[in-house]
């Protein structure tokens, strides 16, 4: 069997007898050589290159996506009988360190300390004596209200790590319930559970469902000192309604680590829009144990079994 493994990050998983790995330039189209490959591992491909590829390898079983969410192979039009599996608890430590920090950096005004230090300004009205809870402003992860959308595997890495901050921390999940010792609401309850939350995390895969699922009216719903977090996709906040409420200060702010469209275009009204912080695409970039899942699902594969992280289609 040949597995072609791409050359975007150094990977030696172990493989069973019989399984010949080869090495393939991930910035390019698959090598009409390598179209036999029975199992196809990505990381870091555009999707034109996936697509080209897609109904032209006619011995693939599997491919395997590093990424969390696997929605630009899907995209890709891979046969319906190849067998696609996620990069799933792969980025969930990464994502939830680059998470946190977007987090304390709004919560403790990094943002607003920075403009200051640009000035060669000492600004007192961040440091020395300060209340706690200020009226009208997030200043502390103590006692704040953190609602995490899309309560997954990275959002029970990190809500741990928030609650122990001094954080109540609450999930948005597909059923309600608790899960990893923390409530769960579905969607449905969303709406109502805005209006008292602090810190909204989104951390939610694209899908049709997902897009601009934050939008002008749940925006609203938000109160005026909430900050917006998002490490999910950029599909699943609508950008001008979000640039709309930072503008008109409905709310205290927002970090972006995803946009729509990646790069972002440099005449977006996001780089300019207030109390906003922008990442390019950041938390992940470095799935964790990439070797062990592909070694896995491989010895699974020749084995007949079901793999690990299949993608319901």
């Amino acid at each position: 069997m040949k597995l072609l493994l791409p050359n975007s990050l150094p990977l030696d998983p172990v493989l069973p007898e019989g399984v010949e790995a080869v090495l393939y330039d991930a910035s390019v189209p698959v090598p009409d050589v390598h179209l036999d490959a029975e199992a196809l591992v990505v990381w870091g491909n555009s999707g034109d290159d996936l697509s080209a590829v897609a109904g032209r390898m006619p011995r693939l079983r599997w491919v395997q996506t590093l990424a969390a969410g696997p929605d630009a192979v899907l995209a890709a039009g891979f046969p319906d009988e190849v067998v696609v599996t996620a990069g799933t608890g792969l980025h969930d430590r990464p994502v939830t360190e680059h998470a946190l920090a977007l987090i304390l950096s709004l919560v403790r005004r990094l943002p607003a300390a920075g403009r200051a230090q640009a000035e060669h300004r000492w600004a007192v009205e961040l440091g020395g004596l300060q209340p706690l809870h200020p009226a009208g402003a997030v200043t502390t992860l103590l006692g704040a209200r953190v609602l995490v959308w899309g309560f997954g595997n990275i959002g029970q890495h990190l809500a741990p790590l928030l609650s122990q901050l001094g954080s109540q921390v609450r999930g948005v999940g597909r059923s309600a319930g608790e899960r990893s010792g923390f409530p769960v609401i579905t969607e449905a309850d969303l709406d109502s559970e805005l209006g008292g939350t602090d810190v909204l995390v989104m951390i939610l895969p694209s899908t049709d469902a997902t897009r601009n699922a934050l939008d002008a009216r749940r925006l609203a719903a938000l109160p005026e000192h909430a900050l917006v977090v998002n490490v999910g996709r950029g599909s699943t906040v609508d950008e001008e309604a979000l640039v709309a409420a930072l503008v008109d200060g409905r709310i205290a702010g927002a970090a972006l680590d995803v946009t729509a469209v990646e790069p972002l275009p440099s005449d977006s009204p996001l780089w300019d829009a207030p109390n906003l912080v922008l990442t390019p695409h950041a938390a992940g970039g470095r799935p964790v144990g990439a070797d062990e899942l592909i070694s896995a699902n491989v010895a699974a594969l020749v084995a007949g079994e079901r793999l690990r992280n299949v993608v319901e289609r």
